[in-house]
């Protein structure tokens, strides 16, 4: 049995290959972006008026007050999404403005409507009054001050978000190169697995593919539900082996038949195979049997999950998901850092993933609470839970006030 860093340390040694795709941007919520994206165009795309008002020279201001107002003769009226008036502008001559309207050639400052002074009256106006010196640049976004030509708007290995796709659009940007979702096939095992609603004492539901397939969408991968293998389908699943190594799927997932019992023949189909990868067994808690394998020579890979519902949970978020991270590019998950409330024990040299609670305090704090019933079949408190909190091994006795890592259960810890 290995360390739960070990493990982490083979999982970013056995990459596997996927490749990229082109697809529209609006469409790319969650996916992996494969290239630097840079900006086409300056952004804003010229001087545009940030309030309503009216534009004129300020240099045409600098003696103005009020003893000595000057009017200013409105010329025209610019609206955003009209071009901008190209008349060359005489002095103490102004134009009407709203906002994102380009502020023609010639003027320099906006002063808001609600300064406004008109002249002969507010109805007919053919002037404005101004009777003060006004600042260059008032009220105006200026060109380039967002974005700049090939400014860098999105990097590499990012997750978009939908803040992103605001961005993208805004720019101009309507393809991007993503990373492919890679494919996974799941399967459950076991005689005692059922797909019905309705089951004797002896049976178990099966909730471990619902609940995988449930976060695919966040964890960036295509779900194939390849059902449930029972207690005498060891060479269905050698065959389905067999199958993924001429095919699109990238990872085969399993959940249970990875322990020392009769039944658990996952382990021994996966050695049949040339592996250049390979643990089972790891010093954590829930999950220990947990499994990984690479196939030799191919861009293939395999988890075994243990059965139990939580432990498939746990190990999902602390192996299969880092190893999707890590092969699509994406920067190492940065965890959520969290004070605890209440006191936790544990085995020194095992690393728990604890079912917890966080909150935010009244003082600002975030504040963790390990829940009670840990064990792995209690569903209770994971339904209660809204994080998973890590107690890395090294460390027994964890005491109220400890930070404590923390990371959310159905979606990563990226930016």
């Amino acid at each position: 049995m290995i360390s739960y860093l070990k493990s982490q340390q083979i999982l970013r040694k056995a990459p596997i290959k996927i490749g990229d795709e082109i697809i529209n941007s609006e469409n790319s919520l969650n996916r992996v972006l494969s290239l630097n994206i840079f900006s086409k165009h300056n952004y804003p795309a010229a001087n545009n008026a940030a309030f309503d008002g009216f534009a004129i020279n300020s240099g045409d201001t600098k003696f103005l007050n009020k003893n000595t107002p000057q009017k200013f003769e409105i010329i025209g009226s610019m609206i955003a999404g009209t071009k901008p008036i190209k008349k060359k502008i005489k002095k103490f001559e102004t134009v009407e403005i709203m906002t994102g309207g380009i502020i023609p050639k010639g003027f320099d400052t906006i002063i808001p409507i609600e300064q406004i002074e008109f002249y002969p009256n507010k109805n007919k106006p053919k002037y404005i009054i101004v009777d003060k010196n006004i600042n260059k640049h008032q009220h105006v976004r200026f060109l380039g001050s967002d974005y700049k030509k090939n400014d860098i708007i999105i990097k590499k290995g990012t997750i978009i978000h939908s803040n992103h796709i605001l961005a993208l659009k805004t720019l101009g940007i309507k393809k991007i190169k993503v990373k492919k979702k890679p494919n996974v096939l799941f399967f459950s095992t076991g005689n005692e697995i059922s797909n019905s609603e309705n089951i004797p004492a002896w049976k178990v539901r099966n909730s471990n593919g619902p609940y995988i397939k449930s976060l695919h969408e966040n964890f960036l991968f295509n779900f194939i539900n390849g059902g449930i293998l029972r207690d005498n389908h060891q060479s269905v699943f050698k065959n389905q082996i067999k199958k993924m190594l001429r095919s699109k799927i990238d990872l085969i997932i399993t959940s249970g038949a990875i322990s020392a019992g009769k039944f658990d023949f996952v382990p021994s189909v996966i050695k049949t195979f040339k592996l250049s990868n390979y643990f089972k067994g790891v010093e954590i808690k829930p999950g220990k049997p947990v499994l990984f394998a690479k196939i030799k020579g191919q861009h293939k890979a395999l988890f075994g999950l243990p059965g139990n519902p939580i432990s498939t949970a746990a190990c999902y978020r602390f192996f299969v998901n880092p190893y999707l991270l890590n092969i699509l590019g994406v920067e190492n998950e940065k965890p959520i850092k969290a004070v605890l409330k209440n006191s936790y024990i544990k085995k020194k040299h095992m690393t728990h993933f604890v079912k917890a609670k966080l909150n935010t305090s009244n003082s600002g704090t975030l504040d963790l609470e390990a829940l009670k019933g840990q064990e792995s079949f209690k569903i209770k408190p994971f339904a209660r839970s809204n994080i998973w909190a890590v107690f890395p091994a090294g460390k027994q006795n964890f005491k109220k006030g400890d930070i404590i890592d923390c990371f959310f259960p159905d979606q990563p810890n990226t930016i």
